[in-house]
């Protein structure tokens, strides 16, 4: 076992993110220290796991909690602590006990059933982009509408917000974007917003999931109040934010790596093989993943980390790591290894991966069909700043 080396703290993000471009140090640490002391802009030192199997332990072994972090200045890129009674700081049974409230909605079987309108949407979002004429902004024009509108059918948020509950959701995620005082501002707007809505299903029940969340607070008592504004803001966010982000990411990448471009569109049957290579080779966050605590002390990474110990997991370097993947830094599409953690793993692995995959599965192959030689632009890329999640604002795209 290695000798524990807590003098050297490295501040971290290691460097400032170039666009999609991983953490070239990422590399150095997985050979030569996988487990690092590192401090991010926000909370206490925390231990920094680089290699896939490190990841994969901090991610699935019980010992590592979430819990624990509660009342824990936790290692962080925000300033503020995640609210309570959220599902991302609870271990089972807690976390089991709000995840099954929602699983249904999320299921593979579930999702399918969705695809139809999921691509029926896309579809009219490409006919107005054509009715429009090129070039067109890829993402107010496809990649915002499209996840927004399928997260608002689902919970049962008015599609008419959106306005709103995108400010809200850049305010939760801003890391440098919006001072403190306005996060706080906007992150209540958000509570209130979705308080106003439970009140409504209380008063006259619906169908649709956030109407099943709040039968299940009032009539069964399994959700506190504070539970269920966090779970259904929690679903509001993520379930329109990251892969709202994922479709430009995805179609940049794609458009700087031509071959492999052509060959899946001579094959549209590959997409969803693409998504997974694309989920392994695309950084979506500009930081490591949210920290778990040593509740005993354990050997990870060939260092000794101490019970009480916050450990971050690299989901970027476990999804580059050469002892894993064949020449990790080539996008290939074509690729059998897909066993990436883009969507996380173990007990907080991504609730809504299976609505995410589909969603890019639609987005990718609606694209490629209906904009035959989609390409740059003859405009500037430009690209999201001071917040947790990568990726272009504006993507200025053309076609044939």
């Amino acid at each position: 076992m290695a000798t524990r080396n807590v003098s050297e703290v490295r501040s971290y993000p290691f460097s400032e993110p170039e666009r999609l471009e991983t953490e070239p140090l990422f590399r150095t640490l997985r050979q030569e220290e996988p487990l690092s002391r590192v401090r991010l802009p926000y909370g206490e030192p925390a231990w920094l796991a680089t290699r896939y199997e490190d990841v994969k332990v901090v991610l699935g072994d019980p010992r590592f909690s979430r819990a624990a972090s509660v009342g824990r200045d936790e290692p962080r890129m925000r300033a503020h602590l995640p609210p309570p009674g959220n599902i991302l700081s609870m271990d089972p049974p807690d976390h089991s006990r709000l995840r099954r409230l929602v699983t249904k909605a999320f299921t593979v079987r579930s999702v399918e059933r969705l695809r139809p309108r999921a691509q029926e949407i896309a579809g009219g979002l490409v006919d107005a982009m054509l009715a429009k004429g090129s070039p067109g902004d890829l993402v107010a024009d496809f990649a915002l509408p499209l996840p927004i509108t399928v997260i608002c059918e689902l919970l049962g948020v008015p599609y008419e917000d959106r306005a709103d509950f995108r400010l809200w959701s850049d305010a939760f995620l801003s890391t440098t974007k919006f001072p403190p005082e306005q996060v706080a501002e906007y992150v209540e707007r958000m509570r209130e917003y979705m308080a106003g809505l439970i009140a409504q299903r209380r008063e006259r029940p619906t169908d649709d999931l956030l109407g099943a969340m709040t039968l299940a607070r009032d009539n069964d008592d399994r959700l506190s109040e504070e539970e269920l504004l966090s779970l259904a803001q929690a679903l509001l966010v993520a379930g329109h934010e990251t892969t709202a982000s994922q479709i430009p990411n995805f179609v940049y990448v794609l458009l700087t790596h031509p071959d492999e471009l052509a060959r899946l569109r001579a094959d549209l049957g590959r997409v969803p093989q693409a998504v997974e290579e694309l989920m392994r080779y695309v950084p979506l966050g500009i930081g490591a993943g949210i920290a778990r605590y040593a509740l005993e002390d354990i050997e990870l990474g060939g260092v000794l980390v101490r019970a009480g110990e916050p450990v971050l997991p690299a989901l970027a370097s476990a999804n580059r790591d050469e002892s894993k993947f064949t020449e990790p830094d080539r996008l290939d599409l074509s690729r059998d290894e897909t066993s990436h953690v883009g969507f996380g793993h173990g007990a907080h692995h991504c609730l809504g991966a299976p609505l995410a995959r589909m969603e890019l599965q639609v987005a990718l192959e609606t694209l490629l069909r209906r904009l035959p030689g989609l390409r740059f632009a003859d405009a500037d890329v430009e690209w999201k700043d001071g917040l947790a999640t990568r990726g272009p604002t504006v993507l200025p795209v053309d076609w044939d």
